[in-house]
């Protein structure tokens, strides 16, 4: 278990992360979300002892991670895939981390077969795609079978493939009672494999909940209706008080949206006492996306604008501007 209380991070007058408090506890994948200079990767760093917090405390398992006797048997992390000796192999950088934290040989073998690097482990690192430096940082998190895992964009260059491979490792590296905490850019993909979520923005916590129910309280849900008797199935809905709209939707005509705290059982009831005809009735929910958008737009520090582009310059720029350059 990682416990952060009143986690804060100055450097100078930049406030990197302000008063953070969370918890992420094992058996589960817990997503660490939030905009471009949340404070992320700073947090990291500071579980991890790399970086010391300017106020407040963070603990594993109620230890810093100073006073671990053997950090890679309780922690494994991947903060920078292209932390290698460019010109050490995957296997000799392997083996030089296990002998320095006092580890098995035998190890080495075995996570460089659990990452699918093991044809390739006298390559040198230097060498190695931005994917394959993905996966051999992975097998150093993995080295000393810890209990507790850190992994920082992990699937930053891993093509679709090795993107499901680490989603399903993830989920079972969870299910086998580890705390797996990681952040990501990439929300598609944090929707499949976080079931809770740490979100934060400018180095705040915003929230701390599972996945549905960031989504659900952020963007809503709602049930999607289509039938030939929509005008008839509004009326019944609206005299049990419930919000409906009617909307038309691209390539299927008008479609009755029920919104609020009702079920598609409910509504399927309803118009089967009545004999309305349903082709379709389906639960709608937002998706991650839009619901980080939503929660965290006032954190983002900086905006781009779906404005124009910028005009061509004139003859007469030109010529200034080739003049300034020379």
């Amino acid at each position: 278990m990682i416990e952060a209380k009143g986690l804060t991070k100055r450097y100078g007058n930049t406030v990197a992360v302000d008063n953070l408090s969370f918890e992420v506890k094992p058996g589960k994948v817990t997503g660490f979300l939030g905009p471009n200079g949340a404070g992320k990767s700073t947090t990291m760093r500071m579980i991890l002892g790399l970086d010391t917090p300017t106020s407040g405390d963070v603990r594993i398992d109620g230890q810093h991670y100073s006073d671990l006797k053997q950090p890679l048997s309780k922690v494994g992390a991947l903060l920078d895939a292209k932390w290698v000796h460019p010109n050490r192999s995957a296997r000799a950088h392997l083996s030089w981390m296990a002998a320095s934290n006092k580890l098995p040989k035998t190890r080495v073998d075995q996570v460089l077969e659990a990452v699918g690097l093991t044809e390739v482990a006298g390559k040198r690192a230097g060498a190695f795609s931005l994917g394959m430096s993905q996966r051999l940082g992975i097998a150093g998190a993995l080295l000393g079978d810890p209990e507790i895992l850190l992994f920082d964009e992990p699937v930053n260059g891993l093509d679709p493939e090795g993107i499901v491979w680490i989603r399903k490792f993830m989920h079972r590296l969870a299910d086998e009672g580890r705390t797996v905490f990681v952040s990501s850019h990439l929300l598609s993909e944090m929707a499949l494999t976080a079931e809770e979520l740490v979100v934060i923005g400018r180095g705040r916590l915003i929230s701390q909940t599972s996945t549905k129910n960031f989504v659900d309280n952020a963007s809503g849900s709602s049930i999607k209706v289509r039938s030939p008797q929509l005008d008839q199935l509004q009326s019944l809905l609206q005299q049990r008080d419930l919000v409906t709209r009617i909307e038309d939707v691209e390539d299927e005509g008008k479609v009755l949206f029920v919104d609020g705290e009702v079920t598609t059982d409910s509504i399927g009831e309803a118009a089967a006492e009545q004999g309305i005809v349903l082709h379709e009735l389906s639960l709608q929910r937002g998706s991650l996306e839009a619901a980080f958008m939503q929660m965290t737009g006032d954190s983002v520090q900086y905006h781009a604008h779906d404005s124009e582009l910028a005009p061509p310059l004139a003859a007469a720029e030109v010529v200034v501007a080739e003049e300034e350059k020379n």
